[in-house]
């Protein structure tokens, strides 16, 4: 009689919505190291490895391709990988994935030895950006989805505004001992996330009573727009991602210490992006959400075209920070909406439009550095370009509503 008792107290505190907060911290560990630390602490590494003439500066360039290369792979492998092996047993080994490249990365062994790694540590980011947030968010009760997502997706925002802090501090002893620090805080992060993942259970089958046709095709004409909106939307984030310290360094004559500011305003907004828009979603729908965003995005983003000085940048810096990792959690939201009680297919959806994203961002940051150099340097070119894109996104969501609707009826 006592063991029942127990086992109905262990059952309902399993169902409590907050013992699923335990996951969504090891998935908040696994955003920073994958993606908040192992892609953007290189952005302010980059000037000091080419200072300390471990690679001149185009090389330098190629190694951070390197990691976006190597996210496109983590992405397109995660879900195949997953098929073989326990989703947390991948998880670990990407952690630690991970953490390794930072430690490998202390010394300037060779090109090879140096891209080698820089790409292996953006395969773990990818992989783990397509693994661990679904896996913990089928365990967190659906009103709560919202907040959740973003408390995960915080932790790219809190590795961008540590690139701002903690990098230039480590500096102070030197690049290698730099990459050291930031392995040794990646290996606290894995033991904290290491025993915080939720018990591993076969994907639930979709209802099976059929939805009528109509609907079917509606869902899956926006589920494929979807697709083409966040991939849209990563292009329309690379010219802050990426020439936003540069513009105010040198477009504006401001200096790298000015641009550094900016990108320590970029992390802020990147840090509370996630939850805001989470907690928006679970209010408004991810739909709607979505939607708002798409806005707000393209008039930031477009911000800097029009000379506002100083309070113009500081709002384009945070707004657009907020949006580059806000954005996640709504799409990864919008996809749970569109297939209700299907975490198999969901899965397999979040997948393909983080490969949709990653090869959209990859040719975006190409192209728009084609454009910068063959237009003689016009930073404003660059963001039009970025506030038309996100426009798209926009209009592509506005367009897709009204066929979809069609095809509803």
């Amino acid at each position: 009689m006592s063991g029942a008792r127990s086992e109905v107290r262990k059952s309902s505190a399993l169902g409590r919505p907050d013992m699923a907060w335990r996951p969504v911290l090891s998935a908040f560990c696994v955003s920073l190291i994958g993606i908040g630390l192992a892609r953007f602490a290189y952005t302010p590494l980059l000037p000091a490895i080419v200072s300390a003439h471990w690679f001149d500066a185009s090389t330098a360039a190629y190694l951070g391709a390197a990691n976006l290369a190597g996210y496109l792979a983590g992405a397109l492998l995660g879900r195949r990988l997953a098929v073989r092996w326990s989703v947390v047993t991948i998880l670990r080994a990407m952690m630690l994935l991970a953490t390794a490249a930072f430690f490998a990365c202390a010394e300037p062994v060779s090109f090879a030895w140096y891209f080698g790694w820089r790409f292996a540590a953006g395969l773990a980011g990818g992989a783990l950006m397509v693994l661990a947030a679904p896996s913990v968010l089928a365990h967190v009760p659906v009103a709560r989805r919202g907040l959740a997502g973003g408390v995960i997706f915080m932790g790219v925002g809190a590795g961008v505004a540590a690139s701002g802090t903690l990098v230039p501090l480590l500096l102070q002893g030197g690049v290698t001992q730099t990459w050291i620090g930031l392995g040794l805080l990646s290996a606290l992060l894995t033991a904290l996330a290491w025993a915080g993942w939720p018990h591993e259970q076969p994907d639930a089958p979709a209802p099976t009573h059929s939805e009528p046709a109509a609907t079917s095709r509606s869902r899956a004409i926006t589920l494929r727009a979807l697709y083409g909106e966040y991939a849209l939307n990563a292009a329309g984030w690379v010219p802050h991602m990426i020439f936003l310290v540069d513009y105010v360094a040198r477009g504006l004559h401001q200096g790298v210490a000015v641009g550094a500011e900016f990108w320590v305003l970029f992390g802020i907004g990147a840090t509370l992006g996630p939850v805001l828009a989470g907690h928006l979603a679970d209010r408004a729908g991810f739909g709607a959400a979505l939607r708002l965003s798409f806005f707000i995005e393209a008039v930031a983003v477009a911000l800097p075209v029009f000379d506002l000085g100083r309070a113009g940048l500081i709002v384009s810096s945070v707004v657009v920070g907020a949006f580059v990792t806000g954005t996640v959690p709504l799409v990864l939201g919008r996809i749970g909406e569109l297939l209700p009680h299907q975490p198999a297919r969901q899965k397999a959806a979040w997948s393909t439009a983080t490969v949709a994203f990653a090869i959209f961002q990859a040719m975006a940051a190409y192209g728009l550095s084609f454009v910068f150099e063959h237009s003689g340097g016009d930073y404003r070119m660059l963001f039009i370009i970025g506030a038309c894109s996100i426009t798209a996104a926009l209009a592509l969501d506005l367009v897709t509503a009204v066929v979809a609707s069609r095809s509803a009826r």
